[in-house]
C-alpha cells in the first residue's frame, strides 16, 4: 500500500511550487487510480504527459511504453542521472515501473504551442538535412530512419521526438556526447551523439522544435531492416 500512494503523498510535497501553471497542478478524482499514483510526476511533465513550459522537461505522452520503461529502470538503478527523477522512483519495483510507463504509452492529449525557436537559416537547413538525411561524410544516419517519418517513435523502444523543446533535444545529445547519458548496448545513440559537433547539437534542436506534430502521434511499428544501427533498446 505505500508504494500504490507514493503519488498522492508527492503532489502534497510538490504542489506548492508550481501552482500558477495549471498544467502542473495535481489533481485526480479516484485516489486508488493509477492517475493518482502518478500525480507525482504532475508537476513536471503535465497532467496527461504533455509537458510543461519548462524547457528541459519532456512530453511523455504516447511514447512507446518499453522506452518509458527502459528510462525509468535507469533512473530507479542509477544509470540515468536526474536528482529528482532518481529519488521518486527509487523504491519501484519493476511491475509498478511497467504499469506507470503503460499508462503514460496510452495518453494522447494535444501538442502544446509550439516554438519557433530563431537561428541561422544555414543552422537550420543544417538540421533538417540531419533529421531528414543524415550526413554520409560523418557516418550519421538519418534521425527519421529510427525515430519514424513523423517522428513519433518507433516500437518498442525508441521515442518520439516531436513536441520536444529545443533545450531539453540539445541537453540530452550533448549527454550522450561526454557519456553522461547512457542505453542498452549497443548504444546507437550514443555512437551517433559522438559524431555531432556543437553546431550540429544546436542545428537539430533548432529543426525538429520548429516542427508541427503529425495528425496521429502514435509511434510506428518496429522496423528492424530500416534501422541503420544496431540498437539495443529496440530487443
Amino acid at each position: 500500500m505505500r508504494v500504490r500512494h507514493l503519488g498522492s503523498a508527492l503532489l502534497l510535497i510538490a504542489a506548492p511550487a508550481f501552482a500558477a501553471d495549471d498544467d502542473a497542478v495535481p489533481r485526480v478524482n479516484d485516489i486508488t487510480s493509477m492517475e493518482a499514483r502518478v500525480q507525482g510526476c504532475v508537476t513536471c511533465h503535465g497532467q496527461e504527459g504533455q509537458g510543461t513550459a519548462n524547457g528541459y522537461f519532456p512530453r511523455i505522452a504516447g511514447k512507446p511504453a518499453n522506452y518509458l520503461y527502459n528510462q525509468l529502470v535507469a533512473f530507479r538503478d542509477g544509470t540515468r542521472r536526474y536528482a529528482p527523477m532518481n529519488y521518486l522512483v527509487a523504491y519501484l519495483p519493476d511491475a509498478y515501473l511497467k504499469e506507470m510507463a503503460e499508462y503514460y504509452a496510452r495518453q494522447r492529449p494535444p501538442f502544446g504551442a509550439k516554438e519557433a525557436p530563431k537561428g541561422d537559416a544555414a543552422l537550420i537547413e543544417r538540421g533538417k538535412v540531419i533529421v531528414t538525411a543524415g550526413d554520409g561524410a560523418k557516418q550519421l544516419p538519418a534521425c527519421v530512419a529510427c525515430h519514424g517519418a513523423g517522428l513519433t517513435g518507433m516500437e518498442p523502444g525508441v521515442p518520439g521526438l516531436v513536441g520536444l523543446r529545443p533545450t531539453y533535444i540539445a541537453a540530452q545529445l550533448t549527454r550522450w556526447r561526454v557519456g553522461e547519458r547512457h542505453a542498452v548496448e549497443p548504444d546507437c545513440m550514443r555512437r551517433v551523439a559522438t559524431r555531432l559537433s556543437d553546431s550540429d547539437v544546436a542545428a537539430v534542436a533548432l529543426w525538429l522544435a520548429r516542427q508541427q506534430p503529425p495528425q496521429n502521434p502514435a509511434p510506428e511499428s518496429s522496423n528492424l531492416v530500416r534501422m541503420p544501427l544496431a540498437c539495443g533498446s529496440q530487443r
